[in-house]
């Protein structure tokens, strides 16, 4: 990938790439005002393209909560309340049949998320649209920022977009996935594990969003790890022996980023957040390896 040289500058020549450079040299030269303006447009359909699935997302809101919501609060431990058992037999017989069927009716304790603002219940709808309204136009975002840094690229560099955008979009779509039915649960039932006859587990739908939030954004990031190898493997700038060869220290920078983004400091968590990254780099080997540029053989001396 090269810079865009910009007006009364001299672009460095690269042999390796030869008049092929010098024609993208010539047609790829932009001023800083030309720069900004192609920046403008590219956010400008990132910005619209982002609206459009937000309302799509927004007209699903309730389906939407319920598929984030509703399983967490299924795991919510109970404190059953077990009212007739605590009023006096004899008070009993003077209620009503009304007054006794109301009294069966009373829910256990627990179970549910709350929210103590009144527009925050309102507030987590839009926040969950905007949320997939985000997956949704990722494929369309990325399409743009290759768009945006494809002026810079040479030829045979243009022909990575596609490679980029499905890549991309696939690795943020299985890290949330991943989060979404594996880690979270996981990690939520931990968490709701401490709930005792003297304490109830009752978080507030704000929070626990926003754990939701970072976390299936955070491994979506993580997921494009062999994205990342891709191309630095096209442009030789690691190879698989490099990667295999510091596997060991790739162990320790996992872990310690794990122990970083763990919202519970024990280790069955931080494992579960290394364990994907680990698979992650060993994929990552052996992508560097598949598509790493072959040396061609040296020609044999003529006799």
């Amino acid at each position: 990938m090269s810079f865009v040289p910009f007006p009364g500058t001299n672009a460095p020549a690269d042999e390796a790439w030869g008049d092929d450079q010098q024609a993208e040299e010539t047609t790829a030269r932009m001023s800083f005002l030309e720069h900004l303006d192609e920046l403008r447009k590219r956010l400008v359909v990132s910005v619209c393209a982002l609206g459009v699935t937000f309302l799509i997302a927004f007209a699903f809101a309730q389906q939407l909560y319920d598929f984030v919501m509703k399983p967490l609060a299924a795991m919510l431990p109970r404190s059953p309340t077990e009212a007739l058992s605590k009023i006096d037999p004899n008070a009993l017989k003077l209620l009503t049949p009304e007054q006794i069927k109301a009294l069966k009716s009373v829910q256990d304790l627990g179970g549910k998320l709350i929210y103590t603002e009144p527009t925050e219940a309102f507030m987590l709808y839009l926040k969950i649209a905007f949320l997939v309204g985000i997956i949704l136009a990722a494929p369309v975002i990325l399409w743009q920022l290759w768009l945006f840094i494809s002026p810079g690229l040479y030829r045979k560099e243009k022909k990575w977009a596609i490679p980029f955008v499905t890549l991309s979009t696939t690795g943020f779509v299985a890290g949330a996935a991943f989060t979404h039915y594996l880690l979270f649960p996981w990690m939520w039932k931990f968490l709701a594990s401490f709930s005792n006859e003297y304490t109830l587990f009752a978080p507030k739908i704000e929070d626990v969003f926003s754990l939701y939030t970072k976390m299936l954004l955070g491994m979506g990031v993580v997921f494009q790890m062999p994205t990342l190898v891709y191309f630095l493997a096209k442009m030789r700038i690691v190879t698989a022996r490099f990667l295999l060869k510091n596997f060991k220290y790739a162990i320790l920078v996992i872990f310690v980023l794990a122990a970083v983004i763990t919202p519970s400091g024990d280790m069955l968590t931080q494992t579960l957040f290394a364990a994907p990254m680990i698979g992650l780099y060993v994929i990552s080997i052996a992508i560097a390896w598949i598509v790493a540029p072959r040396r061609k053989p040296a020609p044999a001396p003529a006799e």
